[in-house]
């Protein structure tokens, strides 16, 4: 169109040099990660300014591998990652549905409260979930671990799939209704399939916060046999020093399940991002 003005090479030229600045920021700390892993150790403290060491090694990631406990550590992350991603989800579609398509008493009563246990720091509610645990039998289980995490999960997790649900049209539903369908029918025919990128965008999501979480795992895990990988990280910190090479190697290792699962949902989860929010 003669209206419509090409934006001037300068100007394009900046926008490419402000992107790829901002890339750079934010994959400098995951380059650095690589670097530390494979730095020899005799290396780490006096070259440790160096963009790239002078001598690369193996032998970080072949110690963590092969010396440690670090893959029982991955196995359990896993295990408590992916079934709370899973069980969170679940739920949150269940709720989110009620939420968007229900008017029922004390609707308001209860995202209220919802809202609210999200505002509680966890420093002030670990010692009584510690007790909970406890008396239900279940520290050093990753049963524990699993039932919290979807605990702290779900409220975010059910507004999101609420927000999903309210940009479908009710209409799509009716005419399912309308043609046989029971209302359960419609939701796994019609519904589900189009709020699949919120099922992604809420599996990325729960799975990553319960993959990096820290606190909760560290107070009630103290068996080796059940650590998670951020706990089991600190293995690697001694009362004098730090073995910040296999550290470091635990940590890009580390990065190789989250990394694969986001490229698995990656579809649905720019879907769910970018469409969750507006409605029509």
């Amino acid at each position: 169109m003669a209206g419509i003005r090409k934006p001037s090479p300068l100007r394009t030229a900046g926008k490419y040099a402000a992107l790829a600045a901002y890339v750079g920021f934010a994959l400098f700390p995951l380059y650095w990660l690589l670097k530390i892993a494979v730095t020899p150790d005799q290396l780490i403290y006096s070259e440790g300014t160096r963009l790239w060491p002078s001598a690369a090694t193996l032998a970080n990631f072949t110690t963590v591998v092969f010396q440690t406990d670090f893959l029982a550590y991955f196995r359990n992350s896993v295990a408590v990652s992916l079934t709370t991603a899973a069980a969170t989800t679940l739920i949150a579609a269940g709720a989110g549905y009620a939420f968007s398509r229900f008017h029922f008493r004390g609707k308001s009563l209860i995202i209220a409260v919802m809202l609210v246990t999200q505002m509680f720091p966890l420093l002030m509610i670990i010692a009584p979930i510690y007790k909970i645990v406890a008396a239900a039998g279940l520290l050093n289980s990753l049963t524990s671990l699993i039932i919290v995490y979807t605990a702290f999960n779900i409220p975010f997790a059910t507004f999101l799939m609420q927000s999903f649900f309210d940009s479908i049209p009710k209409d799509l539903e009716e005419a399912a209704m309308m043609d046989g369908c029971t209302r359960f029918q419609a939701l796994r025919k019609v519904i589900l399939p189009l709020t699949l990128p919120g099922l992604g965008a809420t599996l990325g999501f729960v799975f990553t916060a319960a993959w990096s979480e820290l606190l909760f795992a560290l107070m009630l895990i103290n068996s080796n046999d059940t650590m998670t990988f951020p706990v089991g990280l600190l293995t690697f910190v001694s009362k004098f020093s730090v073995d910040w090479g296999q550290m470091m190697a635990a940590g890009v290792l580390a990065l190789v399940p989250s990394c694969l699962f986001f490229i698995f949902i990656q579809r649905y989860l720019v879907q769910g991002l970018t469409s969750g929010a507006v409605k029509g």
